[in-house]
């Protein structure tokens, strides 16, 4: 059959790459090194690299004392420029590609740039891994005797001053080779489509009566999309679809609280779930083990990784350290240096090391997204965990959730409110709100501290939000599909204030 003839040839292929990868996995800090000095060498008579002296970086530690550590407002008046069409400011090949980043919900969107060498030596570099690690894994995957459905974000790509911009998603199907636009669906037209809810309509045309073998994309907003196959069909499950779907590569979002959803839309025993974890700014880790919820760190992107541990964190002013000094299950904010022409840049996210031999990680949460107005150091991975152990309790199964601060008020004293929306509400919020707050105590010595005796912290408000809530909020923003998300922590009330409104 060509199919099965094709589907091995381009495994054939993909798996010649973990040949590769064994050197960064074999000499990681050495690996790291190297690429630091490649990268300062390309850039040293750019105007950044000029301002501050590339020519003269001999290591690791000239580096870090001549480049100071950079936020987007930083490096804004130079992206702007280089948006306005002046070249050779952060990077010196030409930069045309700018992803407009989705992943906050300030109404000021940040444009990323995005050269050649990142598209091809790390996102689509990234892809290729991405595949080479689940058929190394997987011997018999029959993935492209069909295609992959590849749910991206919402934007078309828009010119602006001979430069373009959009969701990367829509920049990397602007720029697919032909042999991967081939073995994707939906096709480029639709999956480029502006409008969300109009181009889900068109994605699920096209498709229903593909072979679809694999699914990509944000699970909140792929769960949408089954959902609604299976209206349109009047199926019971996935597979009466897509009877040989076997993989499904997810990030953007923790897939926990997703999971027991996936598992009854898709019921097959070794039906495999992949986790990836990338943003505008570049691709990082991939999973690389069957069932495991360990991120491997890929260092031969073009990517230069930093760490700050987040008890010592204080934005620009923070003291970071290399790859060689990074100690297991710390929680470290992740600053990052690219071939897109980002110099020590606080991406925003924290994570922390679960082996150092190889490099493995889990994503912990935002610098940004956490709660720390009492002194509780809440952050997602807190809020994560407790939210399964009370849905074990309860048999109740969360869709969406967004937590803020409750300020004290005279003497009122302070809490946390909750907002949830329940793909099964548990049969009692009161029970279920108990579970969980034991869960964040047994999770968070910090907030346990502060909740004891009700010293500082009173029992957490669960409001059960309607159904849609979420998703008609992201709306109002403009924010449907793709990367944007529904922001978990905040230490202000702005969105949980809105929520109200529309509830």
């Amino acid at each position: 059959m060509p199919f099965q003839f094709i589907n091995s040839i381009i495994s054939w292929f993909l798996k010649k790459r973990k040949h590769q990868m064994e050197l960064f996995l074999k000499y990681p800090v050495d690996v790291q090194d190297e690429l630091l000095m490649k990268l300062i060498s390309t850039a040293k008579n750019t105007e950044f690299g000029k301002q501050y002296n590339f020519i003269s970086i001999v290591n690791y530690s000239d580096f870090s004392k001549q480049v100071p550590i950079q936020q987007y407002e930083s490096i804004e008046p130079l992206i702007e420029r280089c948006r306005k069409g002046e070249q050779n400011l952060l990077w010196p090949t030409k930069i045309k590609w700018f992803a407009k980043s989705s992943g906050t919900t300030n109404a000021k969107s940040k444009f990323i740039p995005v050269s050649d060498e990142a598209l091809e030596d790390c996102h689509f570099k990234a892809g290729k891994d991405m595949l080479c690690l689940y058929i190394n894994n997987n011997e018999d995957a029959k993935l492209f005797t069909g295609k992959g459905l590849r749910l991206g974000g919402s934007s078309a790509v828009y010119e602006d001053n001979n430069s373009y911009f959009g969701d990367l998603s829509a920049i990397i199907i602007e720029n697919m080779p032909f042999w991967a636009d081939y073995s994707s669906a939906p096709k480029q037209e639709v999956a480029l489509m502006g409008e969300w809810e109009t181009k889900m309509e068109a994605i699920i045309d096209e498709t229903i009566h593909e072979n679809i073998t694999s699914l990509v994309g944000v699970p909140s907003w792929m769960l949408v999309l089954l959902n609604r196959v299976l209206e349109k069909t009047g199926k019971n499950n996935i597979l009466e679809v897509w009877p040989n779907l076997e993989v499904y590569f997810h990030g953007g979002v923790n897939f926990n609280p997703y999971k027991e959803q996936y598992k009854k839309l898709i019921p097959k025993e070794d039906f495999r779930y992949y986790e990836t974890y990338n943003a505008s700014e570049g691709f990082f880790a991939i999973q690389d083990k069957n069932d495991s919820d360990e991120l491997l760190l890929i260092l031969d992107y073009g990517i230069f990784y930093e760490f700050i541990p987040m008890s010592e964190f204080d934005g620009e002013n923070s003291k970071a350290i290399p790859l060689a000094e990074v100690k297991e299950n710390v929680n470290y904010a992740m600053v990052i240096t690219t071939n897109g022409g980002l110099w020590r840049y606080l991406i925003g996210d924290t994570i922390k090391f679960t082996s150092i031999k190889p490099h493995r990680i889990k994503i912990t949460g935002r610098t940004k997204h956490h709660i720390n107005v009492f002194g509780e150091e809440l952050i997602i991975e807190n809020t994560e965990e407790a939210l399964k152990k009370a849905c074990d309790k309860t048999q109740a199964q969360v869709k969406d959730y967004t937590v803020a601060p409750i300020f004290m008020d005279g003497k009122q004293k302070g809490a946390h409110e909750w907002f949830i929306e329940f793909d099964k509400a548990p049969e009692n919020l009161s029970f279920f709100t108990e579970m969980l707050d034991d869960a964040l105590k047994n999770t968070n010595s910090d907030y346990e501290a502060k909740r004891y005796n009700n010293m500082t912290l009173t029992m957490p408000t669960i409001h059960q939000a309607r159904e849609g809530l979420f998703y008609d909020w992201l709306k109002t923003k403009g924010k449907l599909g793709g990367q944007h998300k529904v922001p978990r922590l905040s230490n202000k009330r702005e969105f949980i204030e809105e929520l109200k409104n529309l509830q």
